[in-house]
């Protein structure tokens, strides 16, 4: 089945979220994290207490200098000490708490999300795939820190402002008392009358900052985008540095990367643009915001309704009304980001569930690879093998290769690769089966072997651990392919892939197989970098240290067919690849040529 970007209907951004981050509570350190979780809430609510112990302390503390009475004046000073108090106990644990939630979760779902995108090549099929997933390096570096901190970080502002408005509402409507208002002879009580002036003045400015700052959520996204493809560019680069080097590639590799930061610096000034715009907004509001509540109460004041006290603590009632009720303004911003980044997470996510029920579900067809007691040799049936968007790459055909073997593949390169993956089950599309004889080790050497950013030795040994080798192994196997000089650094740590000349990373690989000693050795053009001389000796390498494995090698150079007997040929007809058997001579027998 060819890989499409159809996806089934999606549910609303909300439940995607929670499918995906929200296992955390229910995993299993659930009762840690629930209690965790309990802990910081109640810590929020001693947020929630210290504005309402200064408003409570703001009224006593005006009154007694309304009043001049010195001994109420140290009684406040001893008062507003303990609040700090509190208060600085109450803010320690919940930044602790807090921060020890945010790495908890952020550990859960950056492991959630590396098992599945570093889980049966699917960190390679997935390229192939259609769609909004790409850069998945920053999606789980970065994006997931993004949407798990932030997350935590607006919910928790979310719950005080809520709280903050519960508190100070019940607050504003005592301190509003009932003024009685006269309209064409009518006199109405107005009760509660500083709340819904309140209520009216943050719905107001919430309306107008929404409506002016949805072109901030749409810069932010477009910036997040253009970051992200700069930061892969860069990491592009650094992977690729010897190769850029040796090429002088430099001034070609600037231009790209500068012209992928000019979409930084349209992003940044599109951003700069729409904040632009809200400033104009949030800067009025901001000092309105302070001036306004004091304008409302001071008549009750100045007819001498009201204490001073009493005037203060309805200003700072209203303000924390107002501020709470204020929480879309301050959070626009912030929120737009954070979304952005979920997004991302979330696109990187649905492409692996997309990859696992494209080539993984129940009648979807697709290679199936075997290891099975009942197979001594390696088979193919009815093999065929596809691109993922479903156009076929190489015909059928059904082949043995026996074990002992030492079987050439040669011809085109497209389909020789694509072969060589999906015997070693990273390449589904297609349909047919491969079977491997169980309990025997196999190896794959690709073309370049992957050296990890670690000692030497963990190089030799991956991918299992680097305390498998020893050290006379080691020794044995760099001395055999011709790497001793190498063996006084096998314990230092660098960048392997960047030190070492590429004839010598393909020498390291064939030091690997002699430390993983296989039955069955799989080659992909694994000599090409590598003199006449050299590729020899490493063949006569292992003509004489696996005389019975079975070796299948995937190459085209002459000097490969002195050591192998039977030889493959896909070749190409037009638009489609057929398999071909020939001896390693001149003779040559159809084998699975296969009709149109």
């Amino acid at each position: 089945m060819p890989i499409t970007d159809r996806t089934p209907a999606q549910p609303g951004f909300t439940r995607r979220f929670i499918g995906l981050a929200g296992g955390y509570w229910a995993g299993d350190k659930k009762w840690t994290v629930r209690l965790l979780t309990g802990a910081l809430g109640l810590l929020t609510v001693g947020q929630v207490v210290v504005p309402i112990l200064i408003n409570l302390w703001s009224q006593r503390l005006f009154d007694a200098l309304e009043q001049r009475s010195m001994d109420r004046f140290m009684t406040m000073i001893a008062a507003v000490g303990g609040i700090i108090l509190f208060n600085i106990a109450n803010t320690i644990l919940h930044l602790r708490v807090k921060r020890r939630i945010q790495l908890g979760w952020r550990t859960w779902l950056t492991d959630r999300l590396l098992n599945d995108w570093l889980s049966r090549g699917r960190q390679h099929q997935v390229t192939y795939l259609p769609g909004d997933h790409d850069n998945p390096d920053g999606r789980i570096a970065e994006d997931i820190r993004i949407s798990t901190e932030v997350a935590i970080d607006l919910g928790l502002s979310l719950s005080y402002c809520a709280m903050l408005l519960i508190s100070f509402t019940n607050i504003l409507w005592m301190l509003s008392g009932a003024p009685e208002v006269t309209v064409a002879g009518i006199t109405f009580h107005m009760h509660g009358y500083l709340l819904y002036i309140a209520l009216l003045y943050a719905a107001i400015g919430t309306t107008i900052a929404l409506v002016m700052g949805k072109p901030l959520v749409n810069a932010v996204n477009r910036r997040q985008g253009h970051e992200a493809s700069f930061r892969f560019g860069l990491a592009r680069v650094r992977e690729n540095a010897q190769a850029v080097a040796l090429l002088h590639g430099e001034s070609g590799e600037r231009g790209r990367l500068f012209g992928l930061f000019q979409g930084v610096r349209r992003g940044w000034i599109g951003q700069t643009r729409a904040l632009s715009n809200m400033m104009i907004f949030s800067a009025t509001y901001s000092v309105l915001s302070s001036a306004f509540p004091i304008l409302v109460a001071a008549p009750s004041y100045i007819a001498g309704h009201i204490s001073l006290g009493v005037l203060m603590q309805t200003a700072q009632a209203f303000q924390q009304t107002v501020g709470a009720l204020s929480w879309p303004i301050d959070n626009l911003a912030r929120a737009a980001e954070w979304k952005a980044s979920v997004e991302r997470v979330l696109g990187l996510h649905e492409a692996l569930q997309r990859l696992d029920r494209e080539i993984g579900g129940e009648g979807t067809e697709r290679i199936v690879v075997d290891r099975t007691d009942d197979e001594r040799w390696l088979s193919f049936t009815d093999l065929s093998i596809a691109d993922p968007d479903g156009r076929r790459v190489l015909e059928p055909f059904t082949l043995e290769i026996k074990p002992g073997e030492r079987v050439l593949i040669s011809g085109d390169p497209a389909a020789a690769v694509r072969l060589f993956r999906a015997v070693a089950r990273v390449w589904p599309w297609g349909s047919g089966r491969i079977a491997l004889p169980a309990h025997t080790r196999v190896f794959f050497m690709p073309e370049r072997p992957y050296l990890p950013h670690d000692t030497l030795r963990a190089a030799l040994s991956y991918p299992v651990g680097p305390e498998m080798v020893s050290d006379h192994a080691a020794r044995a196997a760099m001395e055999r392919v011709g790497l001793s000089h190498l063996l006084p650094q096998l314990d230092e740590n660098e960048a392997w892939d960047e030190i070492l000349a590429v004839p010598e990373q393909q020498r390291l690989g064939f030091a690997r197989l002699l430390i993983r000693r296989p039955d069955w050795i799989f080659v992909e053009d694994a000599t090409d970098s590598l003199d006449p001389d050299s590729e020899e000796a490493m063949l006569r390498l292992i003509d004489e240290e696996f005389p019975k494995a079975t070796l299948i090698t995937i190459g085209s150079h002459a000097g490969l067919e002195a050591h192998h007997r039977r030889k493959l040929v896909l070749e190409r007809f037009g638009d489609s690849v057929h398999l071909r058997e020939e001896p390693c001579g001149n003779r040559e027998r159809v084998v699975a040529d296969v009709a149109d």
